[in-house]
């Protein structure tokens, strides 16, 4: 039975789309492409069909994470065949919730940077409106809280064996 995660920001060009980009990479070194898919979206529609923003794209490229992408917006009826849904701030956390069809939808929706032990603040920073370094710390929040969501998605998937 194949884990579904799904990474949502604003408008699927920034965050997101790296934070997906980053946690594939983390489960194909782990060996579970096969058993966990990845995906993401956003809020709103903005950019809807439209590529990642070269900024991520640069950023990505340079610390060697491949990114096919084109954005979309997020559906409540996608709760049905997601396991996790991982806000990328307060903001997306809470349009998330309020999404959801039910209770159990909306228990699926974490903070992405809830998996990183050493932060602080939960919410990873819009870059959109700033230079490449917000690209790069954006990164590296999302790199920081991939070793925590492998092992808590790891474990949920030892929790589904016989």
């Amino acid at each position: 039975m194949t884990y579904r995660v799904c990474f949502v920001c604003t408008g699927n060009i920034c965050r997101s789309p790296m934070a997906e980009s980053v946690f594939r990479a983390r489960v194909e070194e782990a060996g579970l492409d096969g058993l966990v898919e990845v995906d993401s979206a956003g809020t709103g529609d903005w950019h809807e069909g439209e590529d990642a923003d070269p900024r991520t794209r640069s950023v990505l490229d340079q610390h060697g994470y491949a990114l096919d992408h084109t954005a979309r917006t997020f559906r409540p009826s996608w709760f049905a065949r997601l396991d996790l849904v991982l806000a990328l701030d307060a903001g997306h956390l809470k349009t998330l919730r309020r999404l959801a069809p039910t209770a159990q939808d909306a228990g699926k929706v974490r903070l992405l940077r809830s998996y990183d032990p050493a932060a602080d603040d939960l919410d990873v920073p819009d870059p959109y409106y700033g230079g490449r370094d917000g690209f790069e710390e954006c990164l590296r929040m999302v790199e920081a809280a991939a070793d925590g969501l492998l092992a808590a998605v790891r474990e949920d998937l030892e929790g589904r064996q016989p």
